[in-house]
């Protein structure tokens, strides 16, 4: 009747760690679209502004916006990169600090 009632036991605390877990997971999974809120047009100057490469190229400042959530496209020698609604133009700019001469394009 012992070994019954301790195998028991071990059922409920493992049925109570996976209802445990299931509820974190849906917690997490809750605020995971709050938390994917489009970047800023100061999100985007901190991120430019705060990084300096003189040898970037246009694809890797392209790659390192979009993995930075910016929709950023490579075009010739620029980047167009869409911050709410806008457009705009950023060049690699070398031995300049930051990463990037930005100007508005629309």
């Amino acid at each position: 009747m012992s070994y019954l009632a301790g195998t028991k036991g071990v059922a409920m605390s493992r049925r109570g760690a996976i209802d445990l877990m299931a509820a974190l997971i849906l917690i997490m999974l809750s605020w995971a679209p709050a938390s994917a809120s489009s970047p800023s047009y100061t999100d985007l100057m901190n991120l430019t502004m705060s990084t300096e490469d003189a040898r970037i190229s246009v694809e890797d400042l392209a790659f390192l916006l979009a993995t930075h959530n910016f929709d950023a496209v490579p075009k010739g020698d620029y980047v167009a990169v869409k911050v709410n609604g806008a457009v705009y133009k950023m060049v690699p700019n070398g031995q300049k600090p930051g990463l990037a001469e930005m100007t508005i394009m629309s």
